[in-house]
């Protein structure tokens, strides 16, 4: 049996947000540097690893995973992160079960490296002026919490306009839509908006916001109602107009990636713009994260690649 791993983190805060749904605030351990902040420096989007022991079945070992923060770098007390309860692990000594034991002041593990590109700098750069479409499933919202975050306390600094940016966050259940309240706030400006949506309306009939899972909002009898109110033209979300990030599981980034790709979106992700014959010169404007292992799109069926190349407008405009 592996020796447990050594703890050097504290839960400080838990927010549940209903049986399955809990924000975590974690605290590293402290180096013992007044001068030193307990959270390292990092980029907003990126994820940090956690860890805990199973210590009710303690033959099962420890456990690590990956989640995105949602706090943004300038939050130096804690890293937050925005985690679900997972009610069918692939493993039968899954993470969330043993995080769902712990409570404020419980001790855990957690990684001393933050990485991860899926960030602004390292996609489009901080500096591109589109406006950006955060498309969220989910959990998958943390990372565009905490790169909001992140852009407001920095435009506050130098006074400057916040850039214009829109969040599209789906879930099952209205109390589901982690940080709600929150993101109302923040997002009731011209720059921001923020569109929650949940796909099982019949039981809240009390309801009265978006219905459907967050990529139907791209469907084709859907897109320009989103375009309207957005307050743009018809047919303007293209890449020349918005860069477009994807975080969840891989039907949301799937659905979301091939309703755009009719809009000229092109991917980022390397083996994907390989089997659709897209040039590495043409600049990437759809980027997503991916929370589960299943690959957003099949590779190894041809017919549908085939079919998928025949919605690009780039090869569209070589066969004419």
């Amino acid at each position: 049996m592996a020796e447990p791993i050594a703890y050097n983190a504290t839960i400080v805060e838990r927010e549940n947000l209903g049986d399955r749904l809990a924000i975590f605030r974690v605290r590293p351990d402290s180096s013992g540097s007044l001068e030193e902040p307990l959270v390292p420096d990092f980029i907003a989007g990126q994820y940090a690893v956690l860890g805990a022991n199973n210590v009710r079945e303690p033959e099962k070992g420890s456990v690590r995973r990956a989640y995105s923060i949602a706090s943004p770098p300038e939050e130096k007390r804690w890293l937050e992160f925005y985690i679900r309860r997972v009610s069918k692990p692939a493993s039968d000594n899954p993470l969330t079960h043993l995080l769902w034991e712990l409570e404020a002041g419980s001790r855990l593990w957690l990684g001393s490296k933050i990485t991860g590109r899926f960030t602004l700098a390292d996609t489009v750069g901080e500096n591109d002026p589109r406006p950006k479409i955060f498309v969220a499933a989910g959990t998958g919202l943390a990372p565009f919490v905490a790169i909001l975050k992140q852009n407001i306390a920095r435009n506050k600094v130098i006074k400057k306009a916040p850039p214009p940016c829109v969040i599209l966050h789906g879930a099952s259940h209205p109390h589901e839509l982690g940080y709600k309240e929150d993101l109302e706030l923040v997002m009731n400006h011209v720059a921001r908006r923020y569109f929650p949506t949940i796909s099982r309306p019949h039981l809240h009939p009390e309801w009265r916001g978006d219905i459907g899972r967050v990529e139907t909002f791209f469907n084709a009898e859907k897109i320009e109602s989103l375009e309207e109110r957005l307050g743009i033209n018809p047919g303007d979300i293209t890449p020349e107009n918005c860069v477009v990030y994807i975080c969840g599981l891989q039907g949301t980034i799937s659905q979301t990636l091939i309703a755009l790709f009719k809009r000229g979106f092109i991917p980022d992700e390397r083996k994907l713009r390989i089997a659709l014959d897209i040039s590495p010169d043409i600049p990437a404007s759809i980027f997503f994260e991916r929370y589960d292992a299943t690959p957003v799109i099949n590779l190894s069926n041809r017919d549908f690649l085939e079919e998928l190349k025949k919605s690009f407008p780039l090869h569209t405009d070589q066969e004419t």
